[in-house]
C-alpha cells in the first residue's frame, strides 16, 4: 500500500509539457488576435523600438516552440527561446512593477510568469518524458 501512495509515474512530464505548450501557443495566437492589446500595442506600451515585428517575432517563437513542447518534441531546444522571452518580460514589464508599486504588487504579478519560468528550467533539464516524440525517436534508436 505505502509503495502505491509514494511510487511515481512518467506521466507528470507529459501534463506539465501541456500546461507549457498551450499557455505559450495561447499567448502567441493572442499577439496576432488582439494586437492593440496584447501584441504591437503592448511591445508599444512597454517602450519597444518597431513593435509589430517583435510581437510577430515573439507570437511566432511563442506558437512554434508551444506546438514543439504540446508534441514532445525537442522540447529542451524549444524551452531556450521561452527561457529568453521569460527574461525579457521580466526586465521590461516586472523589474518596473517592482521599482514602482513595491513587492507585494510584484509578487501578484510575477506569478504566472515564474511559474512558466520554473516549468521551462525543469523541461530543459529533465526534457520531454514518456509520451513524447523525443522518446519515440530514442526509442527506435536504441532497437
Amino acid at each position: 500500500m505505502i509503495n502505491r501512495i509514494i511510487q511515481t509515474k512518467p506521466f507528470p512530464l507529459f501534463i506539465l509539457r501541456l500546461i507549457v505548450g498551450l499557455i505559450f501557443l495561447s499567448e502567441g495566437l493572442q499577439k496576432f488576435i488582439t494586437p492593440e492589446s496584447v501584441g504591437a500595442g503592448r511591445f508599444a506600451k512597454i517602450g519597444f523600438q518597431n513593435p509589430e515585428f517583435w510581437a510577430s517575432l515573439v507570437g511566432s517563437v511563442e506558437i512554434v516552440c508551444g506546438i514543439l513542447l504540446l508534441l514532445g518534441f525537442i522540447s529542451r531546444l524549444a524551452a531556450i527561446p521561452l527561457l529568453i522571452i521569460m527574461i525579457v518580460a521580466f526586465v521590461t514589464t516586472k523589474i518596473p512593477t517592482l521599482s514602482d508599486k513595491g513587492f507585494w504588487v510584484f509578487a501578484h504579478e510575477y506569478r504566472t510568469d515564474f511559474s512558466m519560468t520554473m516549468l521551462l528550467i525543469f523541461l530543459l533539464y529533465f526534457g520531454s518524458g514518456n509520451f513524447s516524440i523525443d522518446k519515440n525517436l530514442i526509442s527506435r534508436e536504441q532497437k
